[in-house]
C-alpha cells in the first residue's frame, strides 16, 4: 500500500499576514465522509473503488487499520481500491485507534461480516467527551453481546437482527456505525433521531451502490432492509464542506476574491448565511462557490448545532473571524464541552475573548499581532491559521500534525491564493 503524505510531528507553519487572497483552488474530498466509507469495504469480499479521496493522516491511519485486518488496499494515484476477500484479524488495536476516534466505525461492519470484533476504545482530538454508548446500545438491540474489558470492546453476534433503535442523542459516527451493521442484518432496522449530516448521506449512497437497501438518509429516521451480501462498487467521495468553509472564512477575514471549485454549496447553508452576515458577497452555482470580501468583516454571533445547524467544526474559524470583526460576537458551543482551547492562543495574537461557560464573548479589534501559537486540535489549527493570515508580522503555528489529519496541502492551496505561508521543521 502506497499512500504518500507530507507530515511530521515537529513541523510548523510560518505565516506573514496582511495579504488579500485572490485566485481559485479545488476543494478536496471530505475526510468525514471518507472514513466511514473506507469501513464499508469490510462488508464485502468484492472490490470497493473510491475516487476523490483526500490525502490525509486520518485516511492513511484508517487504511493501515484495515490492512492489518486483512484488507488489500491499493493506491492508484487517482483512486483507492479496497478488497476485503478475507478478514482474518477482526481487531482494531489501541496503537492505531488512539489517534483517531473514527476507528470505532469498524465495529459495526466487523460484527455484520465476521460475527465478532475486538476494538479498542477510541481516541482522537481532545475537544471533550465523545462516548460510544449509543453505538453499543444500538448493536446490542440488534442482538450483539458486548463486553468492555481492559480498554477494549469485545463483541459477538451469530447474525445481527433488525431492530428499532431510538438514539438518545444525535451522533454522526453512531448513526454511521449502526447503518453499516444493519446492511447485512436479518430483517429491517429503523434508526430514529439519526444524524442528518451530508456525510451520512454519502455513506448511504455508497452502500446502496454496493447493493444495500437504505431509505431516509438525510432525515431523522433511516430504514435499512438487511440483505445477505453486498457487492463491489465505484464511488466518488463528496467534497469537504468544512475545508470549503475554512477557506471561505479565510477570505472573509483577509479580504479578496476567490473561487472554490468542486465544492458542494448545498451542504453549507448555515455557513454561507453567516458569511453573508459578516459582509461577504457569495455566489454559488453548480459545484462552485465564489466569495468576495472588502473591508473589515462585521462581527457575527454563532451557535453550534447538529446539521443543518451551524457546524461545530466551523466554530474556531468563525472565532478567528470575529476576533478582527467590527463589533462584538458571542460564540456558543453546544456540541463539545472543551472546544474553546484555541481562544487562549488567539489571545496571544491580541484577540479580546472572554469565556463564559459554553460561550465566548469576542470583542473585535482592528488588528492582530503575529506571535507563536500552538494548535490544540484539528479545527483550532485552522482558526489559528486564519488569524495568522490577518495578523501583522510573523505568526508561527506549532503542532500542525493536527492540521494534517484534516486538511490536504493547506499551505500549498493558501500559497496559490497569494498567502505568505510555509511549512518548516
Amino acid at each position: 500500500m502506497a499512500f504518500c503524505i507530507r507530515s511530521g510531528a515537529l513541523d510548523k507553519l510560518k505565516i506573514r499576514g496582511g495579504r488579500r487572497l485572490e485566485g481559485e483552488i479545488r476543494v478536496s474530498g471530505a475526510k468525514n465522509a471518507t472514513l466511514p466509507i473506507l469501513c464499508a469495504a469490510l462488508l464485502t469480499e468484492r472490490a470497493l473503488t473510491l475516487s476523490n479521496v483526500p490525502r490525509l493522516m486520518d485516511v492513511r491511519t484508517m487504511s493501515r487499520l484495515l490492512a492489518q485486518m486483512g484488507v488489500e488496499v491499493s493506491d492508484n494515484s487517482e483512486t483507492l481500491e479496497l478488497r476485503a476477500a478475507n478478514v482474518g484479524n477482526p481487531e482494531a488495536p489501541y496503537e492505531l485507534v488512539k489517534t483517531m476516534r473514527a476507528s470505532v466505525l469498524v465495529l459495526g461492519p466487523l460484527l455484520a461480516r465476521c460475527g465478532r470484533a475486538r476494538v479498542s476504545l477510541p481516541g482522537g482530538c481532545a475537544i471533550g467527551s465523545r462516548p460510544v454508548d449509543q453505538h453499543l446500545k444500538g448493536l446490542q438491540a440488534m442482538g450483539a453481546t458486548i463486553e468492555v474489558e481492559h480498554g477494549y470492546m469485545e463483541a459477538r453476534a451469530q447474525r445481527l437482527r433488525g431492530a428499532r433503535i431510538v438514539m438518545d442523542m444525535v451522533t454522526v459516527t453512531g448513526t454511521e456505525n449502526l447503518m453499516l451493521a444493519a446492511t447485512l442484518a436479518e430483517g429491517t432496522t429503523l434508526i430514529e433521531n439519526a444524524a442528518r449530516e451530508p456525510e451520512v448521506v454519502d455513506l448511504a449512497r455508497c452502500l446502496v451502490a454496493m447493493g444495500a437497501k437504505i431509505e431516509g438518509a438525510g432525515g431523522d429516521v433511516i430504514r435499512i432492509d438487511g440483505v445477505r451480501s453486498l457487492g463491489g462498487a465505484e464511488h466518488r467521495v463528496m467534497p469537504d464542506r468544512i475545508e470549503t468553509g475554512t477557506y471561505l472564512a479565510a477570505v472573509a477575514a483577509t479580504g479578496g476574491k476567490v473561487r472554490l471549485l468542486d465544492a458542494a454549496p448545498e451542504t453549507l447553508d448555515a455557513t454561507l448565511e453567516k458569511l453573508r452576515e459578516a459582509g461577504a458577497t457569495i455566489r454559488a452555482r453548480d459545484r462552485q462557490i465564489e466569495i468576495e470580501a472588502t473591508g473589515r468583516p462585521k462581527s457575527v454571533s454563532v451557535r453550534t448545532a447538529p446539521y443543518p445547524g451551524f457546524a461545530t467544526d466551523m466554530q474556531a474559524q468563525f472565532m478567528a473571524l470575529a476576533a478582527i470583526g467590527d463589533g462584538t460576537a458571542v460564540i456558543t458551543e453546544t456540541i463539545f464541552e472543551n472546544r474553546f482551547m484555541h481562544a487562549l492562543e488567539l489571545q496571544r495574537l491580541g484577540a479580546e475573548i472572554a469565556i463564559q461557560g459554553n460561550s465566548a464573548v469576542v470583542r473585535g479589534v482592528p488588528k492582530l499581532q503575529g506571535a507563536t501559537v500552538m494548535a490544540t486540535d484539528l479545527r483550532a489549527s485552522a482558526g489559528l491559521v486564519i488569524a495568522g493570515l490577518v495578523a501583522e508580522g510573523e505568526t508561527i503555528v506549532d503542532r500542525i500534525y493536527h492540521l494534517d489529519r484534516g486538511y490536504e496541502a493547506l499551505e500549498t492551496k493558501l500559497g496559490a491564493l497569494g498567502a505568505r505561508i510555509e511549512r518548516f521543521k
